[in-house]
C-alpha cells in the first residue's frame, strides 16, 4: 500500500495519508504527491474542492518524517534537508493560496509537517480527539511549514508561548489561535466527506459544526502576555522565574527543555511576522532550517529525542545568556539560496 492515496471521487479531489503505524508522518514522496495533485486539480473543472484526511485514530499526522533528514545531516550532507524543506514549504504556500476550497479533517495529533498539510486550507475541521502543536523547538528547529505565520497572527502573545513551549492545543484553542475553523464531532465526519464528494460544496460544513469543549489558552492569556511580551529569550526566562504561579513554573520548565537558539529565534520571528504573508513567513523559516543542521541544534535534538532517546540534549547555548548575534546569524538572508516560489 502506498503512503498516500490521491484520487478523484465525485466532485472532490481526495488526498488520504496512509501511514497510520508511523502516525502518518509526512515523507518527501508524500510532499511531492500532494504538490502534483494541487497542480493537476487547479484547472480541472470536475474537481470543485479538495478533501484531505488520514487513516487511523491516533493522528492526522504527527509531523514530518525526520529519519532521512537525520541520517543525511549526520553524514554531513545538508542538501537533502535543504531540498526537502524547500519543496515542502512551496507545497505549504500552494495549499494556503489555493483557488478552490480545501477541507481537512484533523483527528488526534496534528503536529509540525502534518500541520503544514492540514492547517492551511480554507475549512480546517477539528473533533473531540484533536491535539494540534508546533513542538519544533524541542528538536532544534523553529515552528515551520507556515506555522510561524499562524502563531504570529494569534491573539496577544499566545503564538510566542505555543511556539517556544510546544504546548498542545485542543479543539477550542486550535480555533482561537488560528489553526482550525470548525469543531464537528467525529462521528459526523464519514457522512460529511461523502456529501462533499457528492455536492462539491464546502458550505454544508457550517450546519454540522458545534461548540467545542472549553480550552486553556484564553484562561491563561493575561499571564502569557505578561511574560511573553518580553523582547528576547533571557528576558522571558527572567520574567517566568520571577513569578510564583504554578502556570509560570510549568511554562518555564517546558521552555528550558527546548533549544535556546530555536526558542530565541522563534521569539524574534513572532515579532517580525505579525503582519506577514505565508510566503514571507516561509522564507524566514527557510533561513533557519537551511542552516539548522550545520549551525543549529537540529542534529543533537533528533539524537536526544529519536535516536538515543536519552531526552538529554546538549544544546550549544544557555537560555539565560544567549548572544544576540546568534539569532541574527540564523535568520539572516540566504542570498542566492533564499526560498523562492
Amino acid at each position: 500500500m502506498s503512503d498516500i492515496s490521491v484520487r478523484i471521487q465525485g466532485r472532490a479531489g481526495r488526498i488520504t495519508l496512509q501511514r497510520p503505524k508511523a502516525l502518518n508522518a509526512v515523507t518527501y514522496e508524500m510532499v511531492k504527491a500532494i504538490d502534483a495533485a494541487l497542480d493537476d486539480w487547479r484547472n480541472n473543472d470536475e474537481v470543485a474542492l479538495i478533501v484531505i484526511d488520514a487513516e487511523g485514530d491516533k493522528a492526522f499526522s504527527a509531523g514530518g518524517d525526520i529519519a532521512d533528514l537525520y541520517a543525511t545531516g549526520k553524514a554531513g550532507d545538508f542538501s537533502f534537508g535543504q531540498t526537502f524543506w524547500r519543496d515542502e514549504y512551496r507545497m505549504n504556500a500552494k495549499l494556503h493560496e489555493y483557488e478552490k476550497p480545501v477541507v481537512s479533517f484533523l483527528q488526534g495529533f496534528t503536529m509540525g509537517g502534518g500541520m503544514g498539510v492540514g492547517c492551511h486550507g480554507s475549512h480546517r475541521i477539528v473533533g473531540e480527539s484533536s491535539q494540534i502543536a508546533m513542538p519544533e523547538c524541542g528538536i532544534g528547529l523553529v515552528p515551520d511549514v507556515g506555522g510561524s505565520m499562524i502563531l504570529a497572527h494569534a491573539p496577544g502573545h499566545l503564538g510566542a508561548y505555543l511556539g517556544t513551549t510546544g504546548t498542545r492545543m485542543g479543539p477550542a484553542d486550535a480555533i482561537l489561535v488560528g489553526f482550525a475553523d470548525l469543531y464537528i464531532p467525529q462521528g459526523k465526519w464519514p457522512s460529511l466527506i461523502q456529501q462533499l464528494e457528492e455536492c462539491g460544496d464546502a458550505s454544508i460544513l457550517a450546519d454540522a459544526s458545534d461548540t467545542p469543549p472549553s480550552g486553556q489558552a484564553s484562561a491563561n492569556q493575561a499571564e502569557i502576555d505578561q511574560h511573553f511580551s518580553a523582547s528576547n529569550l533571557p528576558s522571558v526566562v527572567a520574567s517566568l522565574e520571577a513569578s510564583e504561579t504554578e502556570f509560570a513554573g510549568k511554562t518555564l520548565k517546558a521552555l528550558l527543555r527546548s533549544s535556546p537558539l530555536s526558542t530565541a529565534c522563534t521569539l524574534e520571528m513572532m515579532r517580525q511576522l505579525r503582519t506577514a504573508t505565508i510566503r514571507e513567513a516561509l522564507q524566514m523559516e527557510y533561513r533557519f532550517t537551511f542552516r539548522a543542521m550545520e549551525h543549529g541544534d537540529f542534529i543533537e535534538g533528533i539524537r536526544a529525542a529519536i535516536i538515543d532517546k536519552d531526552r538529554n540534549p546538549q544544546w550549544q547555548h544557555d537560555a539565560h545568556d544567549l548572544p544576540r548575534g546568534a539569532v541574527e546569524t540564523m535568520l539572516a538572508p540566504l542570498g542566492d539560496n533564499e526560498l523562492t516560489f
